[in-house]
């Protein structure tokens, strides 16, 4: 039995490719494979998102673009972070990936699409300047989508303006809450990320919007011991028992991407949602149980109804970063891919 094991479900992956294709009604769907597919594994994910039609892959560094390449020769792959050295721009080059580019200066030799500040204040161009052969397309980013419509709308109207003029170049400005949600924002493409993972930009169940999450995570009970009153478990003694109280010991910890504020939570054991207590150590944690249950019980940490929206909720942060801090090293974990 493995102390933690991950499950990817390219079936899922498909079918909100699908949904989010059929939402955009026409526009196409550049697929977001920055950070590992947010932790899925961007190499099978990748695969299965061309197969569906994606009409290109994003990424954040050359580096990820160039490992993509090796697998998909002919696949449109954009870069969408900075561009730090000569060297990255002669390997984007070399390996015809395209670049995003929010600089007057242009790289030669490369497909660029220039980013325009609509809002977000990040990276983008204030306006956009004379363009050059070297230009394909035209982007912005979008800072609101998921939490006020009403500001993303007006950032969708500035871009829409500026870039009118270059209505045959591509233009893209949506990310999955705007594709979900705001279709005056789908333009030619949408690059959409979380969405494709099954995960609701908006925090909620991702059922609402016809979403269906990729990926589970699987642990079991390595040990079960009984608390009397006055004993506790885990560092700082933040759990101590009022009454006999059975607990769970689980293998996995903040070291495996289990995070330490997750101490609260709930996670399945066997059928029954029960919740993290104590202190989230490095390689373990602790549920409290409703009775004794046998040493090797399964626990379902992400899977089976416990959403990554709910251990985002209670940690305080986005369902994103739960996923992306999972650790897949082999060393940890087990990694398992299905196409179901």
């Amino acid at each position: 039995m493995h102390r933690s094991e991950l499950t990817v479900d390219l079936g899922a992956v498909r079918r909100n490719a699908r949904t989010l294709l059929r939402t955009l009604d026409g526009s196409q769907l550049w697929a977001v494979v920055k950070a590992n597919a947010y932790g899925h594994g961007a190499i099978d994910v990748a695969g299965a998102l061309v197969d569906e039609g994606a009409g290109a892959l994003c990424v954040a560094t050359v580096a990820e673009g160039l490992e993509l390449r090796r697998e998909f020769s002919l696949v449109r792959i954009l870069v969408m972070g900075p561009t730090a050295s000569s060297r990255q721009v002669a390997e984007a080059r070399e390996a015809k990936l395209e670049l995003a580019v929010w600089d007057e200066e242009l790289p030669e030799g490369v497909r660029v699409h220039l980013k325009l500040d609509t809002g977000m204040g990040r990276w983008g161009l204030s306006e956009l300047p004379a363009l050059s052969a070297e230009v394909v397309g035209l982007m912005t980013h979008l800072a609101t989508a998921d939490s006020d419509p009403a500001f993303a709308e007006q950032q969708v109207e500035l871009f829409r303006e500026a870039t009118e003029p270059y209505s045959d170049l591509m233009r893209h400005a949506a990310n999955s809450a705007a594709a979900l949600r705001l279709p005056s924002a789908r333009f030619d493409a949408a690059r959409c990320g979380v969405a494709l993972y099954g995960l609701s930009p908006f925090g909620e169940d991702p059922a609402v919007d016809g979403l269906e999450p990729a990926l589970s995570w699987h642990s079991y009970l390595a040990q079960v011991k009984q608390l009397q009153p006055g004993e506790s478990t885990g560092y700082g003694r933040r759990f101590v028992a009022e009454k006999p109280t059975w607990i769970g010991i689980v293998p996995v910890g903040y070291g495996d991407g289990f995070r330490r504020d997750l101490t609260g939570t709930e996670v399945r054991v066997g059928g029954e949602l029960r919740p993290v207590v104590g202190t989230v150590s490095m390689d373990a944690f602790a549920v409290e149980l409703e009775r004794e249950e046998p040493v090797g019980a399964p626990v379902t940490i992400i899977g089976q109804g416990v959403l990554a929206e709910a251990h985002a909720a209670v940690a305080g942060t986005i369902n994103y970063e739960v996923l992306t801090g999972v650790v897949s090293d082999p060393r940890r974990a087990r990694r398992v891919v299905v196409d179901a």
